[in-house]
């Protein structure tokens, strides 16, 4: 193995551990902050479930982000090791600023960056059926919200009190779909160049990709915990077990068509809705504002950054 593909993969591991702690409050935070499980045990059954989407359930996100997005049938491990290196630096530098970022949107703008650089073919295509797909899931992820939670509300109501202890270890399992959706849905993020790389396979990549994850979640999770859950939706248990739910269904049907999404767009749509069903005045409207303007920064910066390092890489070759 040459230092080029030592390099990527060394990389890629630490994109995954950045993403595994990036993600750990949009899959366990509401679970925690409810005091439905302890920050330990969520931790760890957030890893294992990550690991195991990752290495079982992502090879069809896998192929589509290695091999859908670059026309180039096969690109050097320099590029390669380039784009990752820029989405795990700007996913890291959005990490410290505690932005719930898109990481996924920021991966493909770094790919077509990068790819425009070194004068690969981008499929277009591909691009503009993922980016319809971040936009109509968070509508989904809503609409979906607020008609669970009145579902449930109604439940509890019918139910009283008794319904309380199922409802908290219902969140703690729609926590582990959660952690299970992610592993699927983002290691791709990390390890898919191994792919357009030619040098390892789809189960390879997920689960070097997985480990990755999982190490993040452990080593660095705790910071992010509680943000999505404490300070955009004042949530409840049953609010919390609709708006999980929904983000894990919504990623997890997006997956199984071989396309990714944002966990943190589907979380906040599901959240939202879950809001509206109780009222308008739970949304925290400013933290969401920030958000979405997250969102819109991620991919801009990922193309001008890819671009840029790729342009920097193509002339030091």
């Amino acid at each position: 193995m040459d230092l080029g593909v030592i390099t990527l993969l060394l990389l890629a591991l630490a994109f995954a551990w950045s993403m595994g702690a990036h993600y750990t409050g949009a899959c366990m935070g509401m679970p925690y902050a409810t005091g439905s499980i302890g920050l330990r045990p969520a931790l760890g059954l957030m890893a294992v479930m990550t690991l195991l989407g990752a290495a079982f359930l992502s090879h069809g996100v896998l192929a589509t982000v290695g091999l859908g997005i670059v026309r180039t049938a096969r690109i050097g491990t320099a590029p390669a090791a380039v784009i990752v290196g820029s989405a795990f630096a700007l996913t890291t530098l959005f990490n410290v600023l505690r932005i719930p970022t898109s990481t996924i949107q920021i991966l493909v703008s770094c790919i077509a960056g990068v790819g425009l650089a070194f004068g690969f073919g981008i499929q277009w295509t591909t691009i503009a059926h993922l980016a319809l797909l971040w936009v109509l899931a968070p509508g989904i992820a809503m609409a979906l919200g607020f008609a669970l939670t009145r579902v449930l509300d109604r439940l509890c109501r019918l139910r009283g009190v008794r319904w309380m202890v199922p409802m908290a270890r219902a969140l703690v399992l729609v926590g582990a779909l959660a952690s299970l959706a992610m592993g699927a849905n983002d290691v791709s993020n990390a390890t898919a160049v191994f792919l357009t790389t030619q040098r390892f396979d789809v189960f390879t990549a997920g689960l070097l990709g997985g480990v990755g994850l999982a190490v993040g979640v452990l080593t660095w999770g705790r910071p992010l915990l509680e943000r999505v859950a404490f300070d955009v939706v004042k949530m409840d248990l049953t609010m919390a077990t609709a708006a999980q739910l929904v983000q894990g269904l919504v990623v997890l049907m997006a997956v199984a068509f071989g396309c990714f999404t944002s966990m943190n767009q589907a979380l906040i749509g599901a959240m939202a809705g879950a809001g509206f069903a109780r009222g308008r005045e739970t949304v925290q409207w400013s933290v969401v504002r920030g958000i979405l303007l997250g969102w819109l920064v991620g991919p801009v910066a990922g193309l001008a950054l890819g671009y840029g390092a790729g342009l920097a890489a193509r002339a030091a070759a």
